[in-house]
């Protein structure tokens, strides 16, 4: 037994007045007290003084078997088993020094990560727990179609998800739209017929599986709202005749009626920030910047309009989750959790936006039982940050100490 006490507290839903001691025996929470209360006499305290201490944050959308580096996703198919396995092993731990103590895995290749996922339930390995997808289901040279998740018919949809279910996943992954990183799709359109991505999304439901859609196409979203998806990653709103490369970003097509649908829906929106910023498209590789100079496009330009449509989203009433794309590219590298839940913040109050990477996340991963709010009886997957995340949510980027179900892990 152990306690973690700090001044100020986020609990998963709203900021604490006092801050909050945490007692922790074994990988439980056994209680969330008052930030002066007593602790037994054998339990030692951590006290961190002006700082907060909030749940572990959940990446709701990476690629663990992706390094981080230039065209990351490119080289995935060349890996070895071995050197896949490091690959994910240095990702998790790039995760838990940013304060992540889940991830939500949408990216995988033949299912490595989830075989791996599952040879480590018997032995906890003190890394970041894994929601698993599997391979992302796609269309024939569709996007990500590299990863082994590639169906051309009815009944291969079919197979396709019997075989999840035999694999045990946790969620089913569709690419409702071609993607920014696979050359030969189209961002604008979508990937499968309406009737076959119902079919997708029922067969899923039937086994008690959830489905989020990666859609950067209006068309792609509508079609996932109509057919009853549970989640949506990126939901750009892309439409019209596709610009090349990044300028595609600025094809943004979204009604409000469109997202007042989204919104109704109840459906999840995980739009993968981190990362956003001129910064960012100025650094890109020198292809994808000479076309945006023949487009006409500035850095600035897209990052407003990205923005823009998250804005108009939230005064819809959609719900969003975080999740940064992690391991696509050095500004999406592993662990930069943080940086995405401080550019929600831009958007929405720190509240919510530290909601999207712990409670909501915890709701939209069937993890509520388990982590994402400080609750006696979760899992201690515990976070504690210099400075007071209300007055300035940028300190969630200063980390001090994390525990991940009750192990206390060096910083």
């Amino acid at each position: 037994m152990f306690a973690i006490r700090a001044d100020c507290a986020f609990d998963g839903e709203r900021f604490v007045d006092g801050g909050v001691t945490v007692i922790i025996e074994g990988s439980t929470i056994m209680g969330v007290e008052s930030g002066s209360s007593e602790v037994p006499d054998d339990c030692p305290i951590t006290d961190h003084g002006r700082s907060t201490v909030l749940p572990g944050l959940i990446d709701a959308h990476v690629h663990l078997v992706a390094d981080s580096g230039p065209m990351a996703l490119d080289r995935v198919a060349g890996y070895s088993d071995d050197e896949l396995d490091a690959v994910v092993t240095e990702a998790l731990r790039g995760q838990l020094a940013g304060g992540v103590t889940t991830v939500r895995d949408l990216g995988d290749r033949r299912f490595n990560v989830v075989d791996r996922r599952a040879a480590r339930r018997p032995q906890d390995d003190r890394l970041p727990r894994i929601v698993a997808s599997g391979p992302p289901i796609t269309s024939p040279g569709g996007h990500c179609h590299y990863l082994g998740g590639e169906v051309a018919s009815r009944d291969a949809i079919a197979d396709a998800v019997r075989e999840r279910a035999e694999r045990g996943v946790d969620v089913v992954k569709v690419m409702a739209s071609g993607g920014m990183n696979t050359p030969g799709t189209d961002v604008t359109a979508p990937q499968f017929a309406l009737e076959d991505l119902r079919l997708l999304v029922d067969l899923a439901h039937r086994v008690g599986l959830p489905v989020t859609a990666h859609s950067h196409a209006a068309k792609g979203i509508d079609q996932a709202i109509e057919v009853g998806v549970d989640g949506i990653e990126h939901a750009s709103y892309l439409s019209g005749a596709a610009l090349p490369g990044l300028a595609g970003l600025l094809n943004v097509s979204a009604t409000d009626q469109q997202l007042d649908t989204l919104a109704t829906s109840g459906i999840t929106v995980c739009p993968t920030l981190g990362g956003l910023s001129p910064e960012f498209y100025r650094n890109a590789p020198p292809q994808y910047q000479e076309m945006m100079k023949a487009a006409g496009v500035t850095p600035e330009q897209i990052v407003e309009i990205r923005m823009s449509t998250i804005r108009r989203m939230r005064e819809a009433g959609v719900r969003f989750v975080t999740g940064t794309d992690g391991g696509i590219a050095p500004p999406k590298a592993h662990g930069t959790c943080s940086r995405a839940v401080v550019e929600l913040g831009s958007v929405v109050h720190a509240a919510e936006a530290l909601a999207t990477a712990t409670s909501r996340a915890a709701d939209a991963c069937r993890l509520d039982t388990s982590t994402g709010r400080l609750r006696p009886g979760l899992d201690a997957d515990v976070l504690v940050v210099e400075g007071d995340l209300a007055a300035d949510l940028t300190a969630l980027r200063s980390v001090r100490q994390v525990v991940v179900r009750g192990q206390l892990e060096p910083v």
